[in-house]
């Protein structure tokens, strides 16, 4: 089954935002972590902290007719990203007492010139 354009924007944008986590010394621990009620785009860890990662790719730059990505983090968005989060952490810190963080990745891909920029929202929530 072929992927949609949206999903395969959606996939580059995750692939580009963990290189450049990598090279910023986070540990990548989990890609598309997904239950019934929610996904976690990416689970890193870096100095003893959990990010969980939201990912929103969009092909093009705002103010050029386009949206910033984070306009997608609606409510209903929040909610089950949060009830993931709940989930990875019992199934994978049972025992343990963690500082953890929600982060943003919007990512901007220019696909005329196959560039992206990235910015990362710390700690939105």
């Amino acid at each position: 089954m072929a992927k949609t354009q949206k999903r395969t924007i959606g996939d580059l944008g995750e692939d580009l935002v963990c290189k450049y986590l990598f090279e910023k010394g986070f540990q990548v621990v989990c890609r598309n972590y997904l239950k019934p009620w929610g996904e976690i785009d990416i689970v890193t860890k870096k100095n003893s902290r959990l990010h969980f990662i939201e990912v929103k790719s969009v092909t093009r730059e705002p103010g050029r007719g386009g949206f910033r990505p984070e306009e997608n983090m609606h409510y209903a968005k929040i909610r089950r990203l949060n009830r993931a989060i709940q989930t990875y952490l019992i199934q994978h810190e049972p025992d343990k007492e963690i500082d953890w963080q929600i982060d943003l990745a919007c990512v901007y891909i220019d696909l005329a010139t196959q560039k992206a920029r990235i910015d990362i929202l710390e700690n939105i929530f």
